[in-house]
C-alpha cells in the first residue's frame, strides 16, 4: 500500500482527499494547506489528519498529490521529485513552460513516477472511443463555462482549453505546424474567451473554442474524418458515433441508406451510441497512477504531455497577445 499525502483541501482538494479514501492501493497519510479556514473544514470532514509542515508531510509520504493553485506547482513538485516522491500533479502542470521542462528533468533524474491530472483523459464518452481507428482530419470543440473566480489565476487557455489540447494531441499523431489565435480579457486580466486554429502536419485542422463567462455550461468534442462523424459530449458523459459504407441493400438496424446523388451511388449511415457515465475521471486517474507505481509502468498522462499540452498553450497565448487591440 503506498502511503499518499495531499497538497491542496480547496475545492479540488476536498475531492481529492474523499476519493482516495476510496482506493485500497493507498494509505491517505494526511494533508497540507496554509489555509487554517479550509483545512479546519477539510480536517473535520474527512477525519484526516492536518499536517502544519509541508516537508514533514513530503517526507512521511511514498506520493505527494499536488491540488494546489497552479502557480505552487513547481515549488511543491520539485520538492518531493527531489526527495524520491512520486508526485501526481494536477493540470496545468506548471505556471511556465521553463517550470514544466525542468519538472520533466527531475523526475526523469529521481526516476520516480509523475502524472498530470489532464482528467478529461478519463471521461467515459473519450474512454468509449479508445479502440476505435482515429484518423482525424478536422476536429472542433467548444468548452463553455459560467464564470468561477477559482480558476482566475491563469487565463482561460491554461484554465480550460488546455483540457482540449491535450485530448487533440493525444489522438492526432503529427506535428503542430502552425497555431492562430484570438482571445478577449472581459472580467479578469487575462482572456476568458478564447478561440484557437491548430494546424497539424499531417492535414488534421483543429479549431477549439473556449469561454468561463458563459450562460450555459458545454464541453463537446467532434472529430470529423474520412467516412466517420464522432461527437463526444464530455459533460453528459456520452458518445455519438455516426459511420459512412457503401449500401448492401438490406435493412438493417441503426442503418439509414441515403442517395449520394452522385450516378444513383447509395451510402448506409450507422449509429451507435457509446458512454458509461457510472465512471468516476478523477477516481480512475488515480488508481492508475497507483497502478503504475505498483507495475513499474508509464504512467496514463506523463509530464511530457502535460508538457507538450502546455508548449500548445503557450502558442495559442502569445498568439492572441500578438494579436491584441489598443
Amino acid at each position: 500500500m503506498l502511503k499518499i499525502g495531499v497538497l491542496g483541501a480547496g475545492h479540488l482538494g476536498k475531492i481529492h482527499l474523499k476519493l482516495i479514501q476510496q482506493i485500497s492501493d493507498y494509505e491517505l497519510i494526511g494533508f497540507y494547506d496554509p489555509d487554517d479556514e479550509k483545512s479546519v473544514v477539510a480536517e473535520k470532514e474527512y477525519s484526516v489528519k492536518r499536517f502544519a509542515d509541508m516537508d514533514a508531510l513530503i517526507e512521511q509520504a511514498d506520493v505527494i498529490d499536488i491540488v494546489t493553485p497552479t502557480l505552487s506547482h513547481f515549488d511543491c513538485a520539485a520538492n518531493a521529485i527531489k526527495r524520491a516522491k512520486h508526485v501526481f500533479i494536477e493540470k496545468p502542470l506548471a505556471s511556465t513552460l521553463e517550470e514544466a521542462q525542468q519538472l520533466v528533468h527531475l523526475a526523469d533524474k529521481a526516476n520516480v513516477k509523475a502524472m498530470v491530472g489532464h482528467v478529461e483523459r478519463f471521461n467515459p464518452a473519450f474512454l468509449a472511443i479508445q479502440n476505435l481507428e482515429l484518423h482525424p482530419l478536422f476536429i472542433e470543440t467548444h468548452r463553455l463555462a459560467q464564470f468561477n473566480p477559482r480558476g482566475t489565476d491563469v487565463s482561460v487557455v491554461l484554465d480550460l482549453m488546455i483540457h482540449d489540447i491535450d485530448i487533440i494531441l493525444s489522438v492526432v499523431k503529427s506535428n503542430v505546424a502552425r497555431v492562430s489565435a484570438s482571445g478577449v480579457a472581459v472580467i479578469s486580466k487575462t482572456p476568458d474567451i478564447a478561440n484557437a486554429r491548430i494546424e497539424f502536419e499531417n492535414g488534421c485542422v483543429a479549431n477549439i473554442t473556449c469561454s468561463r463567462i458563459s450562460m450555459k455550461q458545454m464541453r463537446k468534442i467532434r472529430f470529423f474524418q474520412k467516412d466517420a462523424y464522432i461527437s463526444i459530449d464530455l459533460l453528459e458523459k456520452s458518445t455519438e458515433i455516426f459511420r459512412m459504407a457503401e449500401s448492401t441493400g438490406d435493412d438493417q438496424p441503426n442503418v439509414l441508406t441515403i442517395d449520394t446523388g452522385m450516378n444513383g451511388e447509395k451510402k448506409a449511415i450507422s449509429y451507435e451510441k457509446l458512454g458509461d457515465a457510472k465512471i468516476n475521471s478523477i477516481k480512475m486517474e488515480l488508481e492508475l497512477f497507483a497502478k503504475s507505481i505498483l507495475e513499474g509502468t508509464e504512467p496514463k498522462v506523463t509530464l511530457t504531455d502535460g508538457y507538450n499540452a502546455m508548449k500548445v498553450a503557450y502558442q495559442v497565448l502569445e498568439t492572441i497577445e500578438k494579436n491584441k487591440v489598443g
